[in-house]
């Protein structure tokens, strides 16, 4: 072995060891949490959940913090950026994916920025309208928007988040128009209808979910394969007519690229343990999300997937990158 090639391999064998030490003593302070989305949100509220679990597993505080603004463009930014020694992590989600292709300089790259650790859960879409509409069906609200076209207003969560995409692809299907009004996130978006301020909205279930108990809102219909589990009286949108449109938000953890491989899987092994806690899966199910665990592996091909369908719904309804 000459000279060069023994002092790269002492010099990799001593990285080895610096990584498998920091592994060993990690973590050792407290790890902040970027959420790219407002408080209140599903993410945030699957964040403070799971965080807590992962606190008590790994030792230390998890502190999250709200980064929100451009439809979580803003957030991923400053994850993106942040030293890649296990103390900062994000919330990685669809709509992280989705902004790949609906602006053209989103200011970091989903696939490339990060190490995404796993799958935490998904969230179904639904459609809800202020009950003093008068307004209780989707063919009702179809109507209503044949019959005053481009008068109506609808709120999403920002440009290129499912709720816009799914309300495009919606009046896209049903030959109608309405007026876009983003908000910075999905919470303030269902606060518009609930306050009058816009008609409708396709909003998430889990901040939804309060309003529609509290009889602030009126869900016309679920944007899934099949009926939400807190929402069981609620048709699908295939069932209430209107077949073909389908759009869910899912996410999980991520952290910088270049995180050092035995820290990516002692924080995987922790995410792990807390989803198959059952106090756990019961707070993120009664906040209206579906607890879906998954690998890195598993979850970087439906973030790639996402990117695909968003292409394709662009395309389908018309939309042009930002």
């Amino acid at each position: 072995m000459n000279t060069l090639r023994r002092a790269l391999v002492v010099a990799a064998a001593a990285l080895g060891t610096v990584a498998g030490a920091h592994a060993q003593d990690y973590p050792s302070r407290p790890i902040k949490w970027i959420v790219p989305y407002l408080a209140g949100t599903a993410p945030d509220t699957a964040v403070r959940i799971t965080g807590d679990a992962l606190s008590k597993i790994l030792g230390q505080p998890i502190v999250v913090e709200n980064r929100g603004g451009v439809a979580g463009n803003l957030g991923a930014q400053l994850a993106a950026k942040a030293p890649a020694d296990g103390y900062t992590w994000v919330y990685s989600s669809s709509p992280m994916a989705t902004n790949m292709r609906m602006y053209r300089n989103p200011g970091f790259d989903v696939m490339k920025d990060f190490v995404h650790v796993g799958g935490i859960t998904q969230s179904d879409s639904v459609i809800v309208v202020n009950p003093d509409s008068g307004i209780t069906s989707v063919k009702q609200l179809v109507e209503r928007l044949r019959a005053s076209p481009g008068k109506l207003a609808y709120a999403s969560g920002g440009v290129g988040t499912p709720s816009h995409l799914g309300a495009e692809l919606l009046l896209a299907a049903t030959k109608t128009q309405a007026l876009h009004v983003p908000y910075k996130g999905a919470s303030e978006s269902t606060n518009a209808v609930a306050g009058k301020q816009v008609d409708f909205a396709l909003a998430l279930v889990g901040p939804a979910l309060p309003h529609i108990q509290g009889g602030k809102l009126k869900p016309l219909a679920v944007l899934s394969p099949k009926r939400n589990a807190r929402l069981d009286q609620v048709p699908t949108l295939a069932e209430a007519g209107v077949p073909g449109i389908e759009v869910v938000s899912f996410g999980g953890l991520a952290v910088p690229k270049g995180t050092p491989a035995p820290v990516v899987k002692k924080v995987q092994d922790a995410l792990a343990q807390a989803l198959a806690m059952p106090e756990v899966r019961t707070k993120l199910e009664a906040s209206g999300a579906t607890v879906r665990p998954s690998s890195s592996e598993v979850f970087s091909q439906s973030l790639k997937a996402e990117i695909a369908l968003t292409e394709k719904l662009m395309k389908a309804a018309s939309i042009e990158a930002q």
